[in-house]
């Protein structure tokens, strides 16, 4: 790293340390500027996240959705709504409106939370009112569906940032926990009753789209936050487990974690057996050859699989797959 910030980041370390009093001995200072470092690297990643989030959902909204009349669901859908209503101005319709949503979120999810959300939101007002977007098409598929796409890619890259732009997920968590419903069916109930809404006053064709938008928007902060490649978890039991642990590190490339258990099907007063239980993870394109490699080992092996939506560390996006 540029030694430049190394000497900031000594320098706000050793500040740090003099603060609270604690010895400044090498180890600790070490650590102390490691810990400045991650921080550093997150607030900047955080920030470029948040800032390509706000400019996609501002072209979705200028861009497409805003020039046709067309509305979205959750708390932009209410903004939306609210401005092909009254004629207001969805900047600050879109302050307004997820401002209770922010308040809710503090006291649920954190203080840095609702910060970089507010931050986030203002930004979003900022952009939708000064930056001229060009009108891309008038066509009402292409709308509903590129729309939905790139206000969705700024939720999700928001989201990966640690904000929101769209508040309605806030409520849905503090929804979920007084009435026992998942937040997925109160999002659905909540669009619902906006899209109903939507029939009423504009008309049942915009409402329809406004569905097609919702779901194209949904679908695309999912792949947005959960990424392009899905990871399964395998879980292997075996008699042959040495065996598969060698198979998956050596031709697969893969690490593995091995958990001592016990078979337990057996009668009472039984010995269960001590076996040692195989776990690694891998992309969906690698689950037909390791489950040939272990039918090779053991063809009565026992192998479950769970979905896992993203990994970090190890060695699964550090290695290619072995030939």
């Amino acid at each position: 790293m540029n030694q430049f910030f190394m000497k900031i980041f000594h320098k706000a370390a050793l500040h740090r340390l003099k603060k609270e009093k604690k010895q400044a001995d090498e180890r600790q200072l070490s650590s102390e500027v490691e810990i400045f470092k991650v921080n550093i690297t997150h607030i900047i990643s955080d920030t470029v996240f948040i800032l390509i989030g706000i400019v996609s959902a501002g072209f979705g909204l200028k861009g497409f959705l805003l020039p046709n009349s067309f509305i979205d669901g959750g708390a932009m859908g209410i903004s939306l709504l609210i401005a092909e209503i009254t004629g207001a101005s969805l900047s600050i319709l879109i302050v307004v409106v997820n401002l209770p949503f922010l308040i809710l979120g503090f006291s649920q999810i954190g203080r840095q939370f609702a910060f970089k959300s507010i931050l986030a939101i203002i930004g979003l007002a900022i952009i939708v009112h000064f930056i001229p977007y060009p009108v891309v098409t008038t066509d009402k598929l292409l709308i509903a569906v590129f729309g939905g796409f790139f206000l969705g890619a700024g939720i999700g890259m928001a989201i990966r940032g640690g904000a929101v732009i769209d508040g309605t997920e806030v409520l849905a968590i503090f929804l979920s926990k007084k009435t026992g419903l998942t937040i997925g069916d109160i999002i659905l109930i909540f669009n619902i009753i906006i899209f109903l809404f939507g029939a009423y006053i504009l008309s049942v064709e915009i409402a329809l789209y406004a569905i097609l938008t919702y779901l194209v928007a949904s679908k695309t902060v999912d792949f947005i936050i959960e990424g392009v490649e899905e990871y399964t978890g395998i879980t292997i039991i075996s008699d042959n487990s040495e065996k598969i642990r060698l198979m998956i590190t050596e031709k697969l490339g893969r690490g593995v974690t091995i958990y001592s258990g016990k078979e337990g099907y057996g009668k009472r007063g039984n010995n269960l057996k001590q076996i040692d239980i195989v776990y690694t993870v891998i992309t969906r394109l690698e689950i037909a050859r390791l489950r040939t490699e272990i039918d090779k080992i053991d063809s009565n092996a026992f192998i479950i699989m769970s979905s896992i939506k993203d990994t970090k560390g190890g060695m699964i996006k550090k290695r290619p797959l072995e030939k």
